[in-house]
């Protein structure tokens, strides 16, 4: 699926191609609640890095989270005039690009299930609005983002 995503401004736009575009992951880390915002979490895609378009890259920053003391190699990359996050790219994984759903303008499938992970890091004001067949993690889940969509058989044709 190709996915269409902007800054709240429109000073950046892009689009990637998505073989796993169900918006179903919700990360409680502190650097996904500090730096996209929303519910006390943020919704992670998975996208073909190579497929990556951008336009309006010059208003593009990016950030380094620091991590157990340490800079990140993972690139959060925002909108440097509405502070809008855009996507996460890490080097570790150079074939994948993570937009945030909250940056996606295109209509994004809705998933039969959902994925809470690093509960562990969640504030106590965040509440979890698990469903019945949500699966909750205090850290990170064994199943990658391609092998639920490949379970439950959502997986979009990568020809």
């Amino acid at each position: 699926m190709r996915l269409q995503g902007a800054c709240h401004c429109g000073a950046v736009r892009f689009s990637v191609d998505s073989p796993h575009p169900y918006p179903y992951q919700r990360c409680y880390c502190s650097i996904c609640r500090k730096t996209a915002g929303g519910g006390g979490y943020a919704i992670n895609l998975s996208g073909r890095a190579e497929t990556l378009r951008v336009e309006g890259s010059e208003h593009k920053g990016v950030y380094h989270a620091v991590i157990d003391g340490e800079p990140s190699p993972g690139e959060r990359h925002f909108c440097r005039h509405c502070a809008a996050a855009l996507w996460v790219y890490d080097p570790r994984w150079p074939t994948l690009v993570h937009p945030f759903a909250s940056a996606i303008d295109s209509e994004l499938p809705t998933p039969p299930e959902r994925v809470h992970l690093l509960l562990d890091a969640k504030p106590s004001w965040v509440e979890v609005e698990a469903r019945e067949h949500d699966q909750c993690f205090a850290g990170y889940p064994e199943e990658s983002i391609a092998e639920w969509h490949r379970r439950l058989g959502l997986e979009e044709d990568e020809s």
